[in-house]
């Protein structure tokens, strides 16, 4: 049977490729929901190409638009950010893939979770807020979260048959962005054109600012501490500005896996909707004589203080990675409007993180509560 999927975030860049990796197996996958926040126009045409029982746009006013837009076809039609929440529950979706941006998958993932629905994880952001809660929902719910980050699918191929053996430590490889080994007086005037230009990853515009800043990275170090059950003193990081190596995971006896290949995200999410199968692909395959020389270095915490202030966060753990996000995601707003510095937002992160009461073992209200507090926080340190 052709397994059904629900794609959250359909229209961008983790949603767009998901859909290409299904219709390489059109015998394997069926999609049955597709969501999107804003983008009628992508949405209608995937909606053509894909038919699927069920679409969402969360933002209501376009409602009318996408209902129009789609009346010819058999095709189920809803809005509002609630309806996102509740689609995932529906009993013809098999798995659910949560591509949506930030703090808006949160309550999805919840929802599917709670349904019994298999997750392929493309929300960092999820477990970054709410790892503990998400975590026991899953074990309760009996449910896997397969990740679909390079770095974390990277780990958990390698982790493959090795589940039983203590892992030692690991190293999430970095690129470093399209700043790599710039200083501070630098990045005092970069633009979020120059800050958009990754020189590996093609990524939506959130989660490329986040690389450029490190933040990315730290998020990735909270989410694969929940994923493996880590500590911080666990999780290294390393710049690797070819992003060939994705992750090696070290064990007890010394041995390191590492997982490799090019840098395209269609691997892992391959990986995610197939698991524990390989299906076969088409994706370029890596030639050693085209990278004769991989290179290695260590983070830069004095200027790119975002990683830094991660660890910080996971390290006081309760509510403050939460508050940390929340704060992100307007500061990353906010540069690419061009209303505050690229250093600015490590600033801004950090102030809003002394002025949100701390909960040392907050319920999920909590956590919107923190949400919610920490944006109006960071918002008023900005000023707009």
């Amino acid at each position: 049977m052709k397994k059904r999927v629900a794609v959250l975030g359909s229209t961008g860049s983790i949603g767009s490729q998901t859909l290409e990796v299904i219709s390489q197996h059109p015998d394997k996958f069926e999609v049955e929901v597709l969501t999107a926040n804003n983008q009628i126009g992508k949405l209608v045409e995937q909606c053509r190409t894909f038919l699927p029982n069920t679409v969402v746009i969360a933002n209501k006013a376009k409602y009318q638009q996408l209902q129009d837009a789609l009346h010819d076809l058999p095709i189920k039609v809803y809005a509002g950010e609630r309806s996102v929440a509740q689609v995932v529950e529906m009993s013809t979706v098999d798995i659910v893939l949560t591509a949506m941006v930030g703090f808006s998958g949160l309550l999805p993932t919840i929802n599917a979770i709670k349904a019994g629905k298999a997750i392929a994880l493309a929300n960092k952001e999820t477990l970054v807020v709410a790892g503990d809660i998400i975590t026991q929902l899953a074990a309760q719910n009996k449910v896997p979260i397969l990740p679909v980050d390079s770095e974390h699918s990277a780990l958990f191929q390698c982790l493959t048959g090795e589940f039983q053996n203590p892992i030692e430590k690991i190293y999430l490889t970095a690129s470093g962005g399209p700043f790599r080994g710039k200083d501070s007086v630098y990045l005092n005037n970069v633009t979020p054109e120059q800050a958009l230009n990754h020189p590996n990853w093609e990524m939506g515009n959130k989660i490329t600012i986040d690389s450029a800043s490190m933040m990315n990275k730290g998020l990735e170090v909270i989410e694969a501490a929940w994923l493996f059950g880590l500590s911080p003193a666990q999780i290294d990081v390393i710049i690797h500005p070819q992003s060939i190596v994705h992750s090696i995971v070290q064990f007890t006896d010394g041995s390191m896996k590492a997982q490799m290949g090019l840098p395209d995200m269609r691997v892992p999410i391959q990986y995610a909707l197939t698991y524990p199968e390989r299906f076969t692909s088409d994706f370029p395959r890596f030639n050693f004589m085209d990278y004769p020389q991989l290179n290695f270095d260590k983070p830069d915490y004095k200027t790119f203080r975002n990683l830094g202030i991660a660890y910080d966060a996971m390290r006081t753990g309760g509510n403050m990675p939460c508050v940390m996000n929340a704060a992100n995601e307007v500061v990353v707003d906010k540069f690419l409007q061009n209303k505050i510095g690229f250093l600015q937002m490590s600033d801004i992160i950090e102030k809003t993180m002394t002025k949100v009461d701390f909960i040392q073992k907050p319920s999920i209200n909590d956590y919107f509560e923190s949400d919610t507090e920490a944006r109006a926080i960071a918002h008023a340190l900005i000023g707009y």
